[in-house]
């Protein structure tokens, strides 16, 4: 008999093609609630999961259950603790989408300096516009403060080389970064142009990022968040972007996912806001998919997964 992998949610073909090429039963869920899951997928062995949270409720009534890898490089929506009690492996992909997001980031950097949206919005609006006396900038020898040095803060240091940025790096378990120059979380915020998030979301990092910080950015600043939303105090954000603090701020990820109609970020002139697609490429889709099913197949055939999260006795 074909061992099942469930999916509560969809993923990219090429990693439903891995998992049937490698003799198992690939069985996508109908609806991501805890009550279809526990019994659509009461027979897997394995699971892929994007966005639907498993929490101990559906981890306690699965028992052959064996791996979940999670679709992605947070897995704040698997409950890490009971998955560790079942002897159930959490696994991420971690050198899958980081590209993609820096990508993103750098993109966001260029629509905010360059005032890219509010061109393109003057342009339709009006029947002539004429944009002399409104500039953007150069991102040429600004600088850029890079929180957190992780896969996608190193390679998004990288990247920038190319547009003759200054790099600082602010991650207290990164001795010397390969590229920036490592300082203060203070001699960061106060020297640079833009300020972005590279950090998990833990204990430690969660609502880290608030009036403080941005009392210390430059009120000719931008704050870039592509990480997760728990790590700003969003109040007091809106309060340093309302009072223009800071300049302006680029956001793809929010406390509450989808962010809520009447939020006030929506009310703000100086905000960028996307629907946390930052790693949404077609190739971190690929890249992704293809690593969990990987690691399905790696546990379920009796080895050690390549990038646990969790650690099974």
């Amino acid at each position: 008999m074909k061992k099942i992998v469930y999916l509560p949610d969809d993923i990219a073909q090429v990693g439903k093609d891995y998992l049937v090429q490698h003799g198992y039963e690939v069985k996508m869920g109908t609806d991501p609630t805890s009550e279809t899951t526990i019994k659509e997928a009461k027979d897997a062995a394995g699971m892929i999961v994007r966005l639907p949270v498993i929490d101990a409720k559906i981890i306690d009534q699965l028992p052959n259950l064996k791996i979940i890898a999670r679709h992605g490089v947070g897995y704040n929506n698997i409950d890490l603790a009971a998955a560790t009690q079942h002897q159930v492996w959490v696994t991420n992909t971690p050198l899958a989408n980081y590209e993609a997001v820096a990508e993103t980031v750098i993109g966001f950097m260029l629509i905010l300096a360059k005032r890219l949206v509010f061109y393109s919005n003057e342009m339709r609006q009006k029947e002539a516009y004429d944009p002399i006396g409104i500039f953007g900038h150069d991102l040429a020898g600004k600088t850029v403060g890079i929180i957190g040095y992780g896969k996608i803060g190193s390679d998004l240091a990288k990247k920038l080389q190319a547009f003759d940025m200054e790099v600082l790096v602010y991650d207290p378990f990164v001795e010397k970064p390969a590229i920036g120059k490592k300082v203060t979380e203070d001699e960061l915020l106060e020297r640079s142009d833009f300020v972005t998030l590279h950090l998990p979301e833990n204990d430690q990092t969660r609502q880290s990022f608030g009036a403080k910080q941005f009392h210390l950015m430059k009120s000719s600043a931008y704050f870039i968040n592509a990480a997760r939303g728990a790590l700003v105090n969003e109040k007091e954000m809106v309060e340093a972007l309302k009072n223009k603090e800071i300049k302006g701020a680029a956001l793809d990820v929010y406390a509450h996912e989808p962010l809520p109609k009447d939020d006030p970020l929506f009310q703000l002139d100086n905000v960028f806001l996307t629907p946390h697609i930052a790693a949404n490429s077609v190739e971190a889709m690929d890249n992704m998919a293809l690593d969990a099913a990987k690691e399905v197949d790696r546990v379920l055939s009796g080895e050690k997964p390549l990038w646990p999260v969790n650690h099974l006795s």
